[in-house]
């Protein structure tokens, strides 16, 4: 195993990037293809948006997987660790309704096109909430890693 992935509790930090990028790009692949009206865009936006829902459900499976054995202050795992859980689950609701969709209607949807747009927006925001919640987990407390003593309490 690589040194820096030594001082790992888990394996969620490993993964969590690909839904993150995978996901994004199909919104905006999707965006081109609406704006441009070019196919190859929606094709490929399909494609991405397929890899970034089978990256979004190993990311969440490592992470319930490893929620247990996150090392943080309790405080901390009711202020940043459990609103980080139900945001990245609502963006995955999100991306398996939209994925479904996709491919029940590849690769972009002509009935209610709006709304699928106005959906991969809103699991990017939603993913962009959680993943900043993560990001606290992960900078301000330590979690996953072993850098320095825990629990540490939660602060503002």
């Amino acid at each position: 195993m690589p040194e820096g992935a030594r001082h790992l509790q888990n394996i969620h930090p490993l993964v969590i990037h690909f839904p993150i990028a995978f996901l994004n790009g199909a919104a905006l692949f999707y965006f081109a293809a609406w704006v441009s009206k070019k196919d190859d865009f929606a094709k490929t936006g399909f494609w991405v948006l397929l890899l970034g829902a089978l990256s979004l459900a190993a990311a969440v499976g490592t992470g319930l997987y490893a929620e247990r054995g996150v090392m943080v202050h309790l405080s901390v795992r009711e202020k940043i660790l459990s609103p980080h859980k139900n945001f990245m689950i609502a963006a995955s609701v999100l991306c398996f309704i939209l994925t479904v969709w996709a491919v029940i209607q590849k690769p972009f949807p002509k009935k209610g096109r709006t709304l699928f747009l106005v959906l991969l927006l809103a699991m990017a925001g939603v993913m962009t909430l959680g993943a900043d919640y993560g990001g606290r987990l992960v900078y301000d407390y330590n979690a996953g890693g072993n850098a320095c003593p825990q629990p540490i309490k939660f602060v503002r």
